[in-house]
């Protein structure tokens, strides 16, 4: 207990917005401990968690470009939340552009798509078995992504989803009526490292 709440404490010092309530969370989440009230505890400790992942949060948002080519970032329409004990973590979400030129951006830990990606971009016999003429391995800066591509039935246009996996989370971006060459040049504008240290 005092070695986590030792190394959690020394991350949240440098996200002073949430500090408050951090701080609110372990003097309960110790006070209940000492006194033997795990459920509280825990309790307590759950909400650091959600506290810690929103502060990671509003840091990544700082941190990706504000545009992607052409398509501006919409900030109003971000989407951040933290996870609380239930085996979800961090979710970050960022759109560019506007209809009909839509890129989406999104950023989860623990996510359950990491285990089938995975499986897909590290086992070669059964990544062929489960890849289809509309699926790639591509890398970006380095990391090994999945690219789907996807045709609008109605509308004719091409459309792309790039899934990069980086130690517990997942980045991915979809980009509408786009070409390989767009999205991966869209994806490199992203700070990909800098996200996997901040989000691990």
């Amino acid at each position: 207990m005092k070695l986590y709440s030792g190394i959690v404490l020394i991350v949240i010092t440098s996200f002073s917005a949430t500090a408050q309530d951090f701080d609110k969370n372990l003097a309960t989440a110790k006070s209940s401990y000492s006194s033997g009230n795990l459920e509280d505890a825990r309790f307590a400790m759950e909400q650091m968690l959600h506290d810690l992942d929103m502060a990671i949060g509003k840091e990544i948002l700082k941190m990706l470009p504000a545009k992607m080519g052409s398509l501006a970032s919409d900030p109003k329409q971000d989407n951040l939340t933290g996870g609380s004990g239930m085996g979800t973590g961090l979710f970050v979400h960022r759109t560019y552009g506007a209809t009909p030129k839509i890129a989406d951006l999104e950023i989860v830990n623990n996510s359950p798509l990491m285990n089938s990606i995975g499986a897909i971009l590290n086992t070669p016999i059964l990544g062929g078995m489960m890849r289809d003429e509309n699926q790639k391995v591509v890398k970006i800066q380095g990391y090994k992504s999945l690219l789907n591509k996807s045709l609008d039935s109605e509308t004719g246009k091409t459309n792309y989803e790039l899934q990069i996996p980086i130690n517990n989370t997942l980045v991915m971006l979809k980009v509408d009526d786009t070409t390989e060459g767009e999205i991966t040049g869209f994806a490199n504008t992203i700070p990909l490292a800098k996200i996997a240290t901040l989000a691990q």
